[in-house]
């Protein structure tokens, strides 16, 4: 039996983290915890990581899938905050966004990893950008680095 699993620490590799500027007082303790897994825990280089800052969520996915067309990254992270108003529109955006993200992640085979919250209110966003409940960019961060080790993996031994 084969089997493929992997750790978390990777070297020699780029990841890129689209960050949604709304909400920015929320995303960039997302952002903080993102960076901080994929530099102290990953051990990628500063040099490595590719910082871009788009409107808000939504336009997350249009960057996504140019970078993952330009077969320069080894994952990419999602970074944005989606707090329920009072109408449905935050649904929309999220299952666009969502959905959009994990397209292109299975057309490109690169991991695209969520640190996007999808929240009922500003405190619970609070709460998971680094406060109660951990922070939802490093846990992205976590994801993106096993993912990059499993698909090296999976294309060592196919190739």
């Amino acid at each position: 039996m084969n089997i493929i699993q992997s750790g978390i620490t990777v070297k020699n590799t780029s990841i890129a983290i689209i960050i949604a500027r709304f909400n920015e007082f929320i995303n960039k303790n997302l952002l903080s915890g993102t960076i901080d897994t994929l530099t102290r825990i990953g051990q990628i280089e500063k040099e490595k990581i590719l910082q871009i800052y788009v409107p808000g969520t939504y336009e997350i996915p249009v960057v996504a899938s140019y970078l993952a067309n330009t077969n320069k990254y080894d994952a990419i992270i999602a970074i944005g905050t989606i707090i329920k108003g009072s109408t449905d529109h935050f649904k929309h955006i999220a299952n666009d966004t969502y959905g959009n993200l994990s397209k292109i992640s299975a057309k490109y085979f690169i991991p695209i990893t969520m640190g996007i919250l999808t929240t009922e209110n500003i405190q619970q966003s609070i709460e998971r950008s680094g406060a109660k409940m951990g922070n939802k960019g490093s846990e992205a961060a976590l994801a993106a680095l096993e993912m990059i080790n499993v698909m090296k993996k999976l294309k060592k031994i196919n190739n």
